[in-house]
């Protein structure tokens, strides 16, 4: 089994690299039951449980890299919500019964920014994530890939601790103050990634999207959808930046309606993988992003794979670009069935995906 994992991590890495030719992964997403469980799994001092359900997981998907060839590394998810930088900062957290918790607003004034301070992560609730990947490595192997906690952009951490129609006018009209609680949330969370990387390595499976990274970080950046561009230049570009030159490699994900950010993403420095995903009439944008970005980037999105026989599917991609496609079988014997032709299509699973000759 550690031959095939390890065929798919090289696939990855030779797909993410900038300079790499364009071609296609895909990962099946199989329909999942287990939902309430796992937002019942997201209490504090929950450790055991947590790690029981994720060990539980990672055997699931080592018996499903076995019958189902696709681009799905199998991993330890070290399960939370987007709250989590937040809480660190001392925000309450909301858990609603049926669906994830959330960060509830720590301050409303620009003047509450100065009295913020960056905890120690040593004194912060993160620690026991920490715990969590501690305890799933010790019970796995030693070598299993770890999936990253939900890893927030500074600016959308900085919107959870801010009430965000108050932290929006303070970009207009106390700009300064923004940017103070940004940095600040920069710096807990390179503390937090600093520790990560140095603990575990930089192998890991992200957050959202679920594509395994080799080096590099991937990010939520959400807010930029509410902002302009001039905005998103200068709050949001310089730790976006300074997050792929720290880390080696930027990967977004963006759920917002942000189509007017595309030119912004798009001279990102490093920007290995991006991410969109919005609503019900996301393929439509989907499509139009596949020609758009730099030929260097692979797309990821989700809520689309297209329908009718897998060639003519294929040739609704551009064939210059780097896709990560999605497919949403009904069954694991449906996934098998597509994932067999799939492969059959890119030629010898195990090597390097292309574009099928005939789209050449």
């Amino acid at each position: 089994m550690s031959k095939h994992v390890d065929a798919r991590k090289n696939r990855w890495r030779e797909f993410l690299r900038p300079e790499s030719d364009p071609g296609w992964l895909f990962i099946c997403e199989l329909p999942r039951e287990d939902a309430q469980a796992v937002f019942r799994l997201l209490r504090p001092n929950n450790t055991a449980a947590r790690v029981d359900y994720a060990l539980r997981e990672h055997e699931k998907q080592l018996r499903r890299a076995e019958v189902l060839h696709d681009d799905l590394v199998p991993h330890l998810n070290v399960l939370t919500g987007t709250e989590i930088f937040a809480e660190a900062f001392g925000c309450q957290v909301h858990r609603p019964e049926g669906n994830m918790p959330c960060a509830m607003p720590l301050i409303h004034t620009a003047e509450e920014v100065k009295k913020i301070k960056v905890p120690r992560l040593e004194d912060t609730p993160l620690m026991e994530l920490f715990d969590i990947a501690d305890a799933l490595r010790e019970k796995a192997d030693c070598d299993a890939v770890l999936r990253i906690p939900d890893i927030q952009s500074p600016m959308d951490i900085a919107a959870l601790v801010w009430e965000k129609s108050e932290m929006l006018l303070a970009m207009v009209l106390e700009p300064e103050a923004v940017e103070e609680l940004a940095r600040k949330a920069a710096q807990l969370l390179t503390a937090f990634l600093d520790q990560w990387f140095t603990r575990y390595g930089t192998e890991y499976v992200a957050h959202c999207p679920d594509y395994f990274i080799g080096n590099g970080i991937s990010v939520s950046e959400d807010e930029v959808g509410i902002v302009s561009g001039d905005m998103f230049e200068q709050f949001f570009r310089p730790h976006l930046v300074a997050l792929s030159e720290r880390y080696h490699g930027l990967g977004i994900h963006c759920c917002a309606d942000a189509r007017h950010q595309w030119d912004n993403f798009n001279r990102l420095p490093n920007l290995r993988l991006l991410n969109i995903s919005r609503g019900k009439h996301q393929w439509r944008e989907a499509k139009e992003a596949y020609g758009f970005f730099n030929h260097s980037i692979a797309q990821m999105h989700y809520g689309w794979f297209p329908e009718g026989p897998l060639e003519s599917c294929l040739a609704q991609y551009p064939p210059n670009a780097k896709v990560v496609m999605k497919p949403t079988p009904r069954t694991l014997d449906e996934a098998i069935e597509i994932a067999d032709k799939l492969n059959v299509l890119r030629g010898d699973w195990q090597g390097v995906p292309k574009w099928p000759v005939a789209r050449l």
